[in-house]
């Protein structure tokens, strides 16, 4: 139960960011993705439910504050959930090579999804400039913060299974 709380509130948190802090810390309108963080470290730490779910709650929030329809960002974040989920068996805790590789990824994922999803449909058909402007500047400004970001949620994740084997062994 505690562990579910502490993720509800590492999303809320990181929303709440990225809504305020980082609106203000923007380049020229290019803001780091933190719910993109959240969702992929939560993944590959967790596995591909924990992913999943961590994803869609990211994502209905995005929809309901950021999306003009229900539901989109709730599909792309619950994706990029899942298939950070299958690194699993991939993740050490103190290897940073494959977070910051798996959230790249995810950040081309999502930033390519919404441009064919939004852009695309609405008559923007020039993906090179979209690409060179939009995508792989906020793919750096969110490698960046996740240099910090993911430090956290590690620890915070690491204080949680702690925890959770200490109380396990009490039942042994």
């Amino acid at each position: 139960m505690k562990r579910k709380i502490v993720t509800v509130l590492v999303i809320v948190i990181c929303f709440l960011l990225q809504c305020t802090v980082f609106h203000a810390l923007a380049f020229g309108s290019i803001r780091p993705n933190l719910l993109i963080i959240a969702t992929s470290a939560f993944g590959f730490m967790r596995g591909k439910k924990t992913g999943m779910l961590v994803g869609f709650l990211s994502g209905i929030m995005a929809d309901v504050f950021w999306g003009s329809s229900l539901g989109l960002y709730a599909l792309i974040y619950t994706l990029i959930g899942y298939l950070n989920g299958c690194f699993r068996r991939l993740f050490f805790d103190d290897d940073i090579k494959l977070p910051l590789a798996l959230i790249a990824a995810s950040e081309m994922i999502y930033g390519t999804f919404i441009y064919f999803c939004i852009f695309m449909l609405q008559g923007e058909f020039n993906f090179l400039f979209y690409l060179a402007h939009i995508i792989l500047p906020e793919l750096i400004y969110t490698i960046l913060v996740t240099l910090v970001l993911y430090q956290v949620i590690l620890h915070i994740n690491r204080g949680l299974e702690t925890e959770e084997q200490r109380s396990a062994s009490k039942f042994v």
